[in-house]
């Protein structure tokens, strides 16, 4: 076991310092398989997932704060390091970091393994640049009881700095496929049985009308597993994109906002098939207060 509290590093030329901060960078958090997560909410949820974390940098306040963090985190083997305040603004990505950052290793399962799972609603993120909108709608498909998410090759890195604070540690809750190809994560989806349908402004049918007991839809394309395509937030999915769906629909507007971001839209999707597949079962005692 690590010894939880060793001897407080106060420059950021240290080795192990650099080593972490290297992982702001896609190419290098490649090349070791890892990543960083900031804050005692996300460290705690890798924590809690067992096996992630390699290693934790605490301050001493942080540590007078979350010191079961530390003491978890070396019980599960990971090096544990005491660091100065200037150190942890060093590696930190935000403004006023919260004291403790953890080194953990890539959390993405192959795509073969999703589909074995027998998923019943799954988001697909096609060429989904921002990575704050990436995070966003990561953890709101972890909200709706979704079975997985999948990054397209063309979308964000997952592991981006900001992609994984935007998931609220829900990136270590819910099966994670990155680097996919579109056509290849649509392919194994509908032979996995699961019914496509893609979100886009610029349908003509609306959402309305695929929900159970929409007009013209008594069942509803919305009943079956279902998984949901997931354009960028400028333009949208392109057309070769859009022809892999089984069903395109449009989030309806019935105010005067001209259109959603990409998270509410996603938001509002996720939510409307959770909805379709609890519906003919119990209802859920999980209601958030």
């Amino acid at each position: 076991m690590s010894e939880p509290f060793g001897p407080e590093l106060t420059s950021i030329r240290s080795p192990k310092v650099k080593a972490a901060r290297q992982l702001a960078k896609r190419a290098l958090r490649l090349r070791a398989r890892s990543f960083l997560a900031e804050g005692p909410q996300a460290v705690g949820e890798a924590l809690a997932s067992g096996g992630v974390v390699s290693q934790l940098f605490i301050t001493a306040a942080a540590r007078a704060r979350h010191s079961e963090l530390a003491d978890q985190a070396a019980r599960q083997g990971a090096h544990v390091q005491a660091v100065s305040g200037e150190v942890m603004a060093g590696l930190a990505q935000t403004i006023t970091p919260q004291g403790v950052l953890a080194v953990c290793r890539y959390v993405d399962i192959p795509l073969a393994h999703l589909t074995a799972a027998a998923p019943r609603l799954v988001a697909i993120l096609a060429n989904v640049r921002d990575p704050g909108n990436a995070g966003t709608v990561l953890r709101t498909a972890d909200a709706a009881g979704a079975d997985g998410v999948i990054f397209s090759d063309a979308s964000v890195d997952p592991y981006n700095s900001k992609c994984v604070r935007a998931t609220a540690g829900s990136i270590f809750h819910l099966p994670l496929v990155a680097d996919a190809p579109v056509a290849e994560a649509v392919n194994a989806m509908r032979a996995a049985g699961l019914r496509i349908v893609a979100a886009d402004g610029r349908a003509g049918r609306s959402l309305d009308e695929a929900l159970p007991g929409g007009p013209g839809q008594p069942g509803g394309p919305l009943d079956p597993p279902t998984a949901w395509l997931f354009g960028n937030e400028a333009w949208g999915l392109p057309a070769d994109v859009l022809a892999l769906a089984d069903d395109v629909v449009a989030v309806p507007i019935y105010g005067k906002a001209e259109s959603l971001n990409l998270a509410a839209a996603a938001a509002v999707c996720l939510y409307a098939s959770a909805h379709a597949s609890r519906a003919s079962r119990a209802p859920s005692d999980r209601v958030q207060r």
